[in-house]
């Protein structure tokens, strides 16, 4: 019996989870290890921020879905890691610490055959000073602070309502940031529900990045089709900000927020500062931090994870120019090159390079977008984990899945309002991921499939992936059909 241990229960993880043990059955133990006891929608939580959708519409509890599936959940977070054991034990181990439970604070050593890494982001709020919750700015990175962003939201509209005009600033809280796209589509909603409660005359919306033209998004941005000809993503980007009367701050890396003053500094080296009343910004990831030994006890954690935290997997990190990089160098099994049964998926591996083209002020500040592998990609590697773990377990000794980002489409749909007969959005898909100019010298990417519209369907589609994807989640009938 083979015994597959998963760290992390997000979008990567709990999908690696959940075929693993639908291929595996109950020959074949599998646990899964989450500090949280929620399971997260976590593209939904831009509607809890708006108070569209309320928190028990976006989570649902892990434990009764993992006792039906059959899958042991510990309720902990991963501190170290042994690859090799330790003198005391011979075969490979995590050391988990409990987060509930009610084992609160004990500690326990989970051996395992096989490992999946897939815990995700922290949130380092840390790496900008006065950034985050509990300190002076928003976020909708998890649904509880999204509860906190609209109860403040409300505050705001209060406010507005009795004359006062309010200053809001959403974008990226740090020069290195991803998820650009979150904090768009989060300014989009808060621009809807401001124009549906008549107070556009109360607001003044700006849009804050550290892209180097907007419509970036960590991948370079993309020409796509719209309408029958191509555009940028720039262009398509500008214009649904000017048609929300939403004002723009680029090329900006947000290093410090005080109280209502947000202080960064721009490609050109200037350090400006931009005042609000509230602001929603998102902040930095890096790796969850957990620690790699060797048998002996000797550090092995630069060995097996980059600067980032994040986890080292089959790519090339081979340190040259940005213009020397290739599309092959990004990995598509998410194997450890040191250890031949520990994968990392989803936003846990580590990318070998920047996606969109690395820029630096005059003051040596890089302020450009961290490469995106969140939403339809984090699924998709953890499906492809999982199935190549179960063929490996089943005696395969070749990987027959693979899912290079090189190689991997993803859509993205970007809500810009809430509403069945009122709600839009921005659909765009984009193949592959990464730009492949050797094949697509042209435009870095297939126009045919790459593409983006707006309008109300958008926001129909976007509604039905809510449900859909909690359905799948949730392990209801036939899950397993619906596409990550």
């Amino acid at each position: 019996m083979a015994k597959i241990v998963v760290l992390g229960a997000g979008i990567s993880g709990h999908t690696a989870a959940a075929f693993l043990k639908k291929k595996l059955g109950r020959k074949h133990e599998v646990v899964v290890v989450s500090p949280g006891a929620y399971y997260q929608w976590i593209p939904s939580n831009i509607w809890v921020g708006v108070g569209k959708m309320t928190i028990d519409q976006v989570r649902f509890k892990l434990k009764p879905v993992y006792d039906r599936w059959k899958i042991d959940f510990k309720q902990a977070k991963a501190t170290t890691l042994w690859p090799e054991g330790d003198a005391t034990l011979s075969q490979p181990f995590v050391t988990i610490e409990y987060t509930g439970d009610g084992k609160q604070g004990t500690t326990e050593k989970i051996t395992y055959d096989y490992l999946v890494n897939a815990t995700g982001p922290k949130l380092n709020f840390e790496a900008t000073e006065g950034l985050g919750p509990q300190k002076f700015t928003h976020s909708v990175c998890s649904c509880d602070h999204a509860v906190k962003t609209w109860d403040a939201l409300q505050v705001c509209f209060e406010r507005m309502k009795q004359g006062e005009t309010i200053r809001f600033l959403i974008g990226t809280g740090h020069a290195a940031a991803t998820c650009q796209g979150a904090a768009f589509e989060y300014a989009l909603n808060v621009a809807h529900q401001i124009r549906e409660r008549g107070l556009q005359d109360k607001a003044e919306i700006t849009w804050i990045s550290n892209e180097y033209e907007l419509g970036d998004f960590g991948m370079g941005g993309a020409f796509i089709q719209r309408g029958g000809y191509v555009t940028s993503t720039k262009v398509f980007s500008e214009s649904i900000l000017a048609e929300y009367g939403i004002r723009w701050i680029k090329r900006a890396g947000v290093f410090k927020v005080e109280e209502k003053r947000a202080h960064y500094e721009t490609l050109d080296g200037e350090m400006n500062h931009m005042d609000f009343d509230f602001a929603m910004l998102i902040p930095a990831f890096a790796g969850s931090g957990f620690k790699a030994y060797r048998k002996d006890g000797s550090d092995l954690t630069a060995a097996m994870f980059a600067p980032s935290g994040f986890m080292k997997v089959d790519a090339d990190y081979t340190a040259k120019p940005f213009e020397e990089w290739s599309v092959e160098d990004w990995p598509s099994t998410y194997q450890s090159p040191l250890f031949d049964n520990i994968f990392a998926t989803g936003i846990a591996f580590a990318p070998p390079h920047q996606i969109s083209k690395p820029m630096k002020s005059p003051n040596g500040t890089l302020i450009t977008p961290s490469p995106p592998r969140t939403g339809m990609p984090s699924g998709v590697i953890g499906k492809i984990v999982a199935l190549n773990i179960v063929e490996k377990i089943k005696g395969s000794k070749e990987f027959k899945h693979k899912a290079s980002m090189g190689k991997m489409g993803a859509a993205c749909v970007v809500s810009a309002g809430y509403g069945f007969f009122r709600g839009n959005a921005a659909t765009m898909t984009v193949f592959p991921i990464v730009p492949d100019w050797e094949k697509y010298p042209m435009w870095g990417r297939d126009v045919k499939y790459t593409v983006g519209e707006a309008g109300l369907a958008g926001h129909w589609i976007k509604l039905f992936l809510h449900y859909m994807f909690i359905h799948k989640a949730k392990g209801y009938p036939f899950w397993w059909l619906i596409p990550e």
